[in-house]
C-alpha cells in the first residue's frame, strides 16, 4: 500500500508556509497587483519567518543541491526513501503560491537562480553563493524555449570572464543581488559550450534596460538586462569550466530538473486557491458537490468542479513524485517535465473556468479569482512552455534524441 500522507516534519513546514501566505500575502495581494513594479516592503519584515521555515532558506538550497545525482544511485540492496530539500521547497512554494504567486517570486534570497546554483555549483561555490538572492537569465530577444540558442558570450581575459549580450524576461532581475547568466564560451562548439555564470548585481557592465508590464504576477519584477563588457571573477563560472562536447550542456540543463517541479508547485497552489473559492461560491448558491453520486447525475457546475479537482490531484501527485525522485537521487527529467506540463495546463484551465462559473463576481475585482486567472498563465510558459514539456516527455518515452524528434 502506498502512503500518500506527508510526513509530520513536512506537514509542519508546509503549515508555516501556509500561515505566511494567509496572514501576509493574501491581505496585500490586490495592493501589489495594482502597484506593478513597487517593491513589496512587507516582505522585508517576514525575512525571519522565511528563515524559520523547516528546510527553507539556505538549508532548502543546499538540500536541493544534495538531493539529486544521476550517477550516485546508492547500493541496489539499500532501499532509499528520503524527503529532503526538494520536497520541502516544493511544498513551501505550493503554500506560498496559494497566497500570491507574484509575492512568492519576490521573496528575498529565494530566486530561481538559487536553484541553478544548488544544481551545479561546486562545494566552494555553494559556500560563497549559498546566501545570495539569485535570479536566472536565460531568454534572449532571438530565442525563447530553445535554450541551446544562447548568443550571449563569455570570453576569458586573464582572471576574469567578460560577458556580452542581452537577457530578457528575467524574474526578479532588478531586485536580486546576483544573476545566474547563461552564456557560450565558444559559439563554434554549439550547445556544449553553454555555461552558467554568477554575476553580482554591482558587476561593471551589467545594467537594467527596462522593466516589463505584464498580464499577471505584477508583484514580481521582470527585467531586461544588458551585459556590455561585463567583468566577473574567473571562478564565478558554475561547475566545471571545461567544455565537454559529449555531455553537451547537461550540467546547466539539470537546473530545470530542480525548478520545473517548483513551478508546477506554484501552479498547483494557485489552482487550489481557485478551487477553494469556487467551492465556497457554489455552496452559497445551493449547489451540492457529491463524491457518492456520478458526476452526470449532478448539477453541471458540480460535475465540472469534480473534473477540475481530479486534474488538481493528478498534478499534485506528479509534482510530489518528481521532488521525491530528486531527493532520492533518481534521474527525474521525465517526471519534472510531466509535472510542469500537467500543472501548468491545469492551472490555466481551473482558474479561468472558475472565473466563468462564478460569473460577474468572478470577473470583477471583488474576489481574487480574476487575478489568479491572469497569474496562472505564466506558470504554463516560463521554465519551458507547455509544448516544450510535451516534446521532452515524448523524447523520453520514445527514447529519441532532440535531433530525431523536433
Amino acid at each position: 500500500m502506498i502512503n500518500l500522507e506527508l510526513p509530520k516534519k513536512l506537514r509542519a513546514s508546509a503549515n508555516q508556509a501556509h500561515q505566511v501566505a494567509a496572514q501576509i500575502f493574501r491581505p496585500i495581494s490586490r495592493k501589489y497587483d495594482l502597484a506593478e513594479h513597487e517593491y513589496p516592503v512587507e516582505l522585508d519584515t517576514m525575512a525571519a519567518m522565511v528563515d524559520g521555515l523547516s528546510d527553507s532558506g539556505t538549508q532548502k538550497i543546499s538540500g536541493a543541491a544534495g538531493g539529486r545525482s544521476d550517477e550516485d544511485e546508492g547500493p541496489a540492496t539499500m532501499p532509499v526513501n528520503a524527503n529532503g530539500g526538494n520536497m520541502s521547497a516544493l511544498l513551501n512554494a505550493l503554500e506560498t503560491s496559494w497566497g500570491d504567486v507574484g509575492l512568492m517570486l519576490s521573496i528575498p534570497y529565494q530566486g530561481l537562480g538559487n536553484a541553478a546554483i544548488a544544481a551545479v555549483a561546486t562545494d566552494e561555490q555553494l559556500e560563497r553563493f549559498g546566501k545570495v538572492w539569485a535570479s536566472m537569465a536565460i531568454t534572449e530577444p532571438s530565442f525563447g524555449s530553445d535554450s541551446a540558442a544562447v548568443t550571449t558570450t563569455a570570453v576569458l581575459d586573464g582572471d576574469e570572464w567578460v560577458l556580452n549580450g542581452e537577457k530578457i524576461f528575467v524574474t526578479a532581475g532588478e531586485r536580486s543581488t546576483h544573476i545566474v547568466v547563461w552564456a557560450s564560451v565558444d559559439r563554434s562548439l554549439g550547445r556544449a559550450a553553454i555555461k552558467s555564470f554568477v554575476v553580482p548585481r554591482d558587476a561593471p557592465g551589467l545594467s537594467v534596460a527596462r522593466l516589463e508590464h505584464k498580464l499577471g504576477i505584477k508583484a514580481s519584477d521582470t527585467a531586461v538586462l544588458l551585459l556590455q563588457d561585463c567583468r566577473i571573477p574567473k571562478d564565478n563560472i558554475l561547475g566545471s569550466p571545461e567544455v565537454n562536447v559529449e555531455k553537451g550542456f547537461a550540467g546547466v540543463m539539470q537546473t530545470f530538473d530542480n525548478t520545473r517541479p517548483m513551478v508546477a508547485a506554484m501552479a498547483i497552489g494557485v489552482t487550489r486557491a481557485a478551487l477553494e473559492e469556487l467551492r465556497s461560491i457554489l455552496t452559497d448558491a445551493g449547489i451540492e458537490i457529491s463524491y457518492d453520486t456520478p458526476p452526470n447525475s449532478q448539477h453541471a457546475a458540480a460535475a465540472e468542479f469534480l473534473r477540475m479537482e481530479a486534474d488538481y490531484e493528478s498534478a499534485y501527485l506528479l509534482a510530489l513524485r518528481a521532488a521525491w525522485m530528486a531527493d532520492n537521487k533518481q534521474p527525474n527529467s521525465l517526471q519534472a517535465s510531466m509535472s510542469k506540463a500537467k500543472a501548468g495546463r491545469t492551472g490555466t484551465d481551473v482558474t479561468l473556468k472558475s472565473v466563468e462559473l462564478a460569473g460577474a463576481v468572478g470577473y470583477s475585482q471583488r474576489l481574487l479569482l480574476e487575478k489568479w486567472g491572469r497569474d496562472s498563465k505564466i506558470l504554463d510558459i516560463f521554465e519551458g512552455t507547455q509544448q516544450i514539456q510535451q516534446l521532452i516527455v515524448a523524447r523520453r518515452v520514445l527514447n529519441l534524441t532532440s535531433a530525431e524528434l523536433k
